[in-house]
């Protein structure tokens, strides 16, 4: 099939458009979509979240850095009537027929099982976290072209969050060139997003102070770019950013161990000065114990924990105290001098992990014995570049 005769594949066989006999679960599930899209994100801002792990979570061509770039427009490309547009372009390998189909979905993501892997996502629901800042989204990759919008279809009465539309006026391919770039080569993917009127100040808030160190434990994604795409660059409202990682790893294995030094660079606009800082990263390996194992982690037998010092003064932008991540920040702050993160089980709104999870009490448990070890290396490191120190 074509990706047009998927998509009439899927409201036809799925949502019975067109079809001759109703689907009697349609209602329920749309109804299902819209409850989970309204009461799982208690912050409207973990959309951006959600778009980050779902980028380190793709695939990405061999040799490819993969990176992930959000752009800023008040052009109206979508013809929607939006006052602003925030286009994400991603340079992985694209949406194929299993990949629409599970965004046409509630809960069936690509990802599940698949924790062992280094997949972030779990929950099959990311994307539709879009809704609480746009009406219509849309996507352009592999020759899909769809949109799809949280109003009701007409003469169905059910709203449209998981029922895709192939777009075939606005946004147009041209249209999104000439925001990325003329002169560059488009990504294979693009999610372009008219935003809701009252969310525009929000997101380019988020935007502006969007921090370095959420790249800090992710292991594919190394370049993430905020800009702002305006006729006059003397207008821009958004602070914009490059932020890059760039990882040396030193293993020891004789305690299923390993250290690094990740160099964290941060570039704010095109003629600003790049501030860097360093972080020295101890990951260490755990076995999960039998009384602390749960069904969503069965396919897991240890857990890695990492912990993150910073060397000399962090990046200022963003700036927030160290805390807990699950591979990206959650809201809970530690008042540590160093970030501890661990696959941990987090609340649906992935502001905190779920303390009383036993999971995340046995990798807690375990958190004292890796800062042990991280000091223990660290001074280790310390007396060997300088041994005068010593004394």
């Amino acid at each position: 099939m074509t990706p047009r005769e998927h998509i009439e594949k899927i409201r036809r066989e799925k949502f019975s458009i067109g079809a001759d006999k109703p689907n009697p679960l349609s209602e329920d599930l749309h109804h299902s979509v819209r409850n989970l899209s309204a009461e799982l994100y208690a912050k409207d801002v973990h959309f951006l979240m959600e778009l980050i792990q779902n980028a380190e979570d793709n695939e990405y061509p061999p040799g490819v850095q993969p990176s992930l770039e959000f752009v800023i427009t008040s052009q109206d490309i979508t013809a929607t009537g939006a006052s602003a547009t925030l286009l994400i372009f991603n340079n992985e390998k694209g949406f194929f027929e299993k990949n629409i189909e599970s965004i046409c979905s509630v809960g069936k993501s690509t990802k599940k099982g698949k924790r062992q892997q280094g997949y972030i996502g779990e929950k099959g629901i990311g994307f539709k976290s879009v809704f609480l800042i746009t009406s219509q989204p849309f996507i352009f990759s592999n020759g899909y072209q769809i949109g799809f919008n949280e109003d009701p279809l007409p003469d169905y009465d059910i709203p449209g969050y998981i029922v895709p539309e192939w777009v075939k006026e606005k946004p147009t391919l041209s249209d999104i060139k000439h925001i990325y770039g003329a002169d560059k080569i488009l990504p294979t993917t693009t999610i372009v997003l008219p935003l809701k009127s009252e969310k525009v100040a929000r997101v380019k808030q988020q935007l502006s102070n969007i921090h370095p160190e959420v790249l800090l434990f992710l292991s594919k994604i190394r370049q993430l770019s905020v800009r702002e795409h305006t006729e006059d660059p003397g207008c821009n409202t958004l602070r914009a950013i490059s932020i890059t990682t760039e990882t040396n790893y030193e293993e020891r294995k004789s305690i299923n161990a390993e250290s690094s030094t990740l160099h964290l660079s941060a570039k704010e606009n095109s003629d600003g000065e790049k501030e860097e800082c360093v972080y020295y990263m101890w990951r260490q390996k755990f076995p999960v114990n039998l009384e602390n194992q749960v069904v969503r982690r069965n396919e897991i037998e240890e857990w890695v924990i990492t912990l993150a010092f910073p060397y000399g003064d962090r990046i200022k932008r963003g700036m927030r105290s160290p805390g807990v991540y699950a591979y990206l920040p959650t809201e809970m702050v530690t008042n540590f001098p160093f970030i501890i993160q661990a696959d941990f089980v987090l609340a649906s709104s992935r502001e905190t992990i779920l303390l009383d999870d036993k999971w995340n009490k046995g990798i807690l448990t375990c958190v004292p014995n890796a800062f042990v070890e991280a000091f223990r290396s660290l001074l280790a490191a310390c007396l060997w570049r300088n041994p005068r120190t010593q004394t």
